[in-house]
């Protein structure tokens, strides 16, 4: 009956799954045939382990089993590979031990034989069982701290008495937590102390008194906990208060005491590992008034200053230089304010003293002003920026770099708080002028050459100069009585019947000075004096190397006889009519005794030279009409490439067929403070 039981068993499992049973060759015992294969596997169960006993082996033997070869497999890895013929008791002893997979593990075996045989072989027969894995004696299954207990399948843990089994089922530890919440005074120490504490400790001691109180704590002197030997703690005791955290603390030598914790409420934390025989350590708690601390708030100072403070007293913080107060989230400009010491140890009011944030400098948005790259963070106190100008036509006045202050300001050294300003290069040309040439039969310039020079075409033909992105200078007659909106201005040429070609500077103003008498026709006129006017454009004029403006001149300077410069517009020419492209001649300053000898014009009578004028010219060289407004500067273009500043406007003069070759010229220098204001009152 049992052995009908015992077989029906095997029938009514899987092949898989048997738990005992036989494999062998192909024609087992009566030999094995060429060309003969066999695939075998089986697995274990989780808890399991699945071996197999070779009784007999009797395969064609061969160098490394080239020919006939049995290889068994566990898993992947192959653990042997056999052939020849082999005695049970060999088997025994030296293959069986090898043939056994890791718990849940599988063995496979693959045979093979080659084409023929030069007798032949019996092959081989084993015998495979699946049986329980004993985890309690594999140091590597068991995990167990303390006992470990076997059953088919898997394995459990038990602890000595004391111990609890913690939640991985493996560890046991100690439970030494106590809640001393209310007590004012009392001990503490380690588990089994005086003992030495046991493995695996996890403690927790709370302490907790009343607001107005707070805990102080004293070590005995024997203190000795676990320490590592690069003296790092293996086992730890930590003080965590509402506040901070003391510790890890470990080795031989005792927390200072006494400890004022400055706080109602304390948790003790002790940990130990699964090795070591220390002793452990013992305290002593007490509770005492609570007093409030110094420094609790970061960079600052109180004053005045003591360690600690009793209740009611009442200090004044002083944020640290970089720092303010930090009031309700919003940052003041104060730098300091009282708080008073409470019953709890805490203080109030309490403020933060925050970092100065100066916070990225203000700059227009269609500003040439630029900033370097800010690196996030990076706008605080004693941080830097660095300004820059975007274009190659501007330069930057002032300091390029600017340090955040203590008063939340961007200031160069120095501790100026202006930001610095990009102003146009100017009086400079890239393109060399030659030293012939004259308006009145004059040589034409090429594009580039006097990139200051602006045509007016109507309502009256003139010259103008810009000096700055925004504003040019001209004559006031050329734009006496003009409506702004009617004036068409041109730059970046040197063909007038290119005009269409480029855009006109939109003028949003016209601005006159008011010493120059308005409304008086040129045939009657004999006083020019105050020939100037200002104008402005609506945008900036796009600088480039073509259209850049003119210096202005140094108010003191003194303007030399026979010092030469160079006039040039779209006026007469030695035909006496309006030139096409844009003419320049070089021409020295005259004295002021050839300049007061004036001219007679017709209609008109004797001019009137005054202060505010200059004269200049050479032999067959003059200004004409339809170059008035247009720039004298000085010194002479040349091949240097400037830099030049505007000496003179051209104003007026004899007719140019008269052949005076004596133009009378604004003198600009009389008028820097009168442009500079109105420029920045506009």
């Amino acid at each position: 009956m049992m052995r009908s039981s015992f077989l029906l068993l095997l029938l009514c499992h899987s092949s898989s799954s048997m738990l005992l049973g036989w494999v062998e060759s192909p024609g087992y015992p009566s030999g094995y045939p060429p060309h003969a294969t066999l695939n075998w596997s089986r697995c274990a169960p989780e808890g399991h382990i699945l071996s197999l006993k070779l009784i007999h082996l009797d395969l064609e033997d061969s160098h490394d089993c080239e020919n006939d070869a049995l290889k068994v497999y566990s898993g992947e890895d192959q653990i042997s590979i056999l052939c020849g013929t082999v005695e049970f008791e060999e088997l025994e002893s030296t293959v069986n031990p090898l043939l056994i997979s890791p718990s849940g593990g599988c063995l496979k075996l693959l045979f093979q034989t080659d084409y023929s045989n030069p007798k032949r072989y019996h092959g081989f027969r084993g015998f495979y069982t699946i049986h329980d894995f004993d985890e309690c004696e594999d140091d590597l299954s068991n995990k167990c701290t303390q006992f470990c207990h076997n059953f088919v399948g898997g394995y459990r843990c038990s602890c000595h008495h004391g111990y609890q089994l913690a939640e991985d089922k493996h560890i046991c530890n100690v439970s030494c937590s106590k809640d001393l919440s209310g007590m004012s005074r009392g001990e503490i120490s380690s588990p089994s102390w005086p003992d030495s504490y046991p493995e695996n400790a996890n403690c927790l001691f709370t302490l907790s008194v009343e607001p107005h109180r707070q805990l102080v704590l004293r070590f005995s002197a024997v203190f000795d906990v676990q320490q590592g030997p690069d003296s790092q703690c293996k086992d730890a005791l930590r003080i965590v208060t509402q506040t901070k955290t003391l510790g890890p603390f470990c080795g031989n030598k005792p927390p200072p005491s006494p400890i004022s914790t400055h706080s109602n409420q304390v948790q003790i934390y002790f940990t130990s590992d699964e090795t070591g025989e220390n002793k452990g350590f013992r305290l002593h708690f007490e509770t005492i008034e609570k007093v409030c601390q110094s420094g609790v708030i970061a960079n600052s100072k109180m004053t005045p200053h003591k360690q600690e403070y009793k209740s009611g007293e009442t200090v004044t913080v002083i944020c640290d230089v970089g720092y303010v107060v930090n009031s309700k989230g919003a940052l003041a400009l104060s730098t300091q304010f009282e708080t008073t010491c409470q019953t709890t140890g805490s203080w109030f009011p309490s403020y933060s003293c925050e970092i100065v944030d100066c916070g990225l400098p203000q700059i227009e948005s269609n500003s040439i002003l630029e900033l370097v790259d800010v690196p996030a963070q990076k706008t605080q106190y004693n941080a830097e920026v660095q300004f820059m100008c975007s274009s190659e036509y501007y330069k930057l006045k002032g300091h390029d770099t600017y340090t955040c202050n203590a008063t939340g300001q961007w200031v160069s050294p120095g501790d100026k708080a202006d930001m610095p300003k990009c102003i146009e290069v100017c009086g400079v040309t890239s393109n060399s002028i030659s030293s012939s040439g004259r308006i009145l039969g004059g040589a034409r310039a090429s594009l580039g050459q006097i990139p200051w020079q602006l045509l007016i075409k109507s309502p009256r033909r003139g010259g103008a100069s810009l000096i700055n992105d925004q504003w040019a200078v001209t004559a006031a007659h050329v734009v006496d009585g003009v409506d702004e909106s009617m004036i068409k201005i041109f730059g970046e040429l040197v063909d007038g019947q290119e005009s269409d070609r480029t855009d006109v500077l939109t003028c949003e103003r016209i601005i006159i000075h008011p010493g120059y008498e308005q409304g008086i026709s040129s045939n009657t006129r004999t006083n020019y004096d105050n020939d100037i006017a200002l104008i402005r454009f609506k945008t900036r004029v796009n600088l480039g190397p073509n259209i850049c403006p003119i210096c202005l001149p140094d108010v003191n300077r003194v303007m030399l006889e026979d010092e030469q410069g160079t006039v040039s517009g779209w006026g007469g020419t030695d035909r006496y009519r309006a030139s096409r492209f844009l003419l320049y001649a070089h021409i020295s300053v005259y004295s002021l005794d050839t300049c007061r000898s004036t001219p007679v014009l017709p209609k008109v009578g004797t001019m009137i030279f005054t202060k505010n004028m200059l004269c200049a010219g050479a032999d067959g060289k003059d200004s004409c009409g339809g170059d008035s407004g247009g720039p004298f500067i000085l010194p002479m273009l040349s091949p240097a490439g400037g830099p030049y500043h505007l000496a003179g406007i051209v104003s007026w003069g004899a007719p140019c067929k008269d052949g005076a070759n004596k133009g009378y010229y604004t003198k600009v220098q009389n008028y820097i403070e009168w442009i500079k204001n109105t420029i920045k009152g506009t």
